[in-house]
């Protein structure tokens, strides 16, 4: 039997990429066979309503696992925005500025880069951003103001594929 405890660093590296890929890859199939039973619209609302409750087990076990306390502002948030699942598969950026203002692009993102390989159209995942920014924001600090800048079916930049700002009122 293999432990993760037995494990070269480099290996339990490639083990989470490895779990994170799998677990998205889950999310794409559950995602479709929502959409397959139903259509997008239904897909989009169910994921949304999963989401409103994912982001906030994953933050709070963010938070529990590497000693985020709650209520730090958007220092905290940055932090916790670095251990997220997503972090592991795509390149994000993270800006703060002036301590008043999180900005987070997601310059690569796995589900849109598959779908352009693809030749499908951008995946309309603004709804679920929404809800998905927001709840892990308000679960590391209940102040924080989440807004989208750009997320699809917005146009985006070339720069990156979804935008979202944090502020502290």
């Amino acid at each position: 039997m293999v432990r993760l405890e037995d494990l070269p660093k480099d290996k339990l590296i490639d083990v989470i990429k490895m779990y994170a890929k799998n677990w998205l890859a889950h999310d794409g199939c559950w995602f479709l066979s929502i959409e397959e039973a139903y259509d997008l619209e239904t897909a989009i609302k169910f994921d949304a309503r999963a989401w409103e409750r994912f982001t906030i087990i994953e933050a709070q076990r963010i938070m529990e696992t590497f000693s985020i306390p709650q209520c730090g502002g958007l220092d905290t948030l940055a932090q916790a925005l670095q251990y997220r699942l997503y972090a592991q598969m795509n390149e994000q950026e993270i800006i703060l500025v002036n301590g008043k203002k999180l900005i987070v692009k997601m310059k690569e993102c796995r589900v849109q880069a598959t779908r352009k390989s693809k030749n499908l159209d951008d995946f309309p995942c603004k709804p679920v951003g929404i809800v998905e920014y927001s709840g892990f924001a308000r679960t590391i600090d209940p102040r924080i103001k989440t807004a989208c800048i750009a997320c699809p079916p917005d146009h985006h930049s070339e720069e990156f594929w979804c935008a979202w700002e944090f502020t502290l009122p």
